[in-house]
């Protein structure tokens, strides 16, 4: 017995079609103008579909970064007593590779035309933090004191957010990220005052 596809977007496009909605509003009417009603509007799905994808407007533009954020974290914890440079390195690395031109990387570069300085200023401060003290609590399990775990964990931190807001200034997808972290990481070891 053949069904008929059910009426609707398919699940898979819905939020695909959130993240576009949310990104032509915010630029149109900037960030703080825009409600998830209007977003909902504009891609033709219920707000209960939204938040079947999206915990907070300001998510539309983060839930793909976090979710490589978090598998990051989950391989730092991994790394134990064994972490090491390269180690902590490579679980960093997969937050940016291969990544894709997004909402967060054409608000990164449009910030000021959606009115969003402010709030990817705070939004960024979180991930920096969470990213921050994964690698230092990593540091610290491997054995380095707890000034230079802190430190070292803020300089990987904004290494990996600093490098991302960069390339998407630049114009994602012109430029290699993988390349821009690595230059990140080593201008750590270059920095004056050291």
């Amino acid at each position: 017995m053949q069904t008929e596809p059910r009426a609707g977007r398919p699940r898979a496009s819905s939020r695909e079609t959130l993240s576009e909605a949310a990104c032509e509003l915010f630029l149109e009417q900037g960030y703080d103008a825009t409600s998830v009603a209007d977003i909902t509007r504009r891609a033709g799905v219920s707000r209960s579909s939204f938040f079947n994808y999206f915990s907070s407007k300001s998510d539309v533009l983060w839930s793909g970064l976090d979710a490589r954020i978090d598998a990051a974290l989950v391989a730092l914890a991994a790394l134990g007593t064994d972490a090491d440079g390269p180690g902590v390195r490579a679980a960093l690395e997969p937050v940016l590779r291969d990544l894709a031109p997004d909402p967060l990387t054409l608000a990164l570069r449009n910030a000021s035309a959606m009115g969003l300085e402010a709030e990817l200023l705070r939004d960024t401060g979180l991930r920096h933090a969470r990213i921050a003290s994964a690698v230092a609590s990593t540091a610290r399990s491997a054995g380095i004191d707890g000034i230079r775990a802190d430190i070292l964990g803020s300089a990987l931190a904004t290494a990996v957010l600093s490098s991302l807001r960069v390339w998407a200034e630049q114009g994602a997808g012109h430029a290699s990220l993988e390349a821009q972290f690595d230059q990140a990481l080593r201008s750590i070891h270059d920095l004056p005052w050291g």
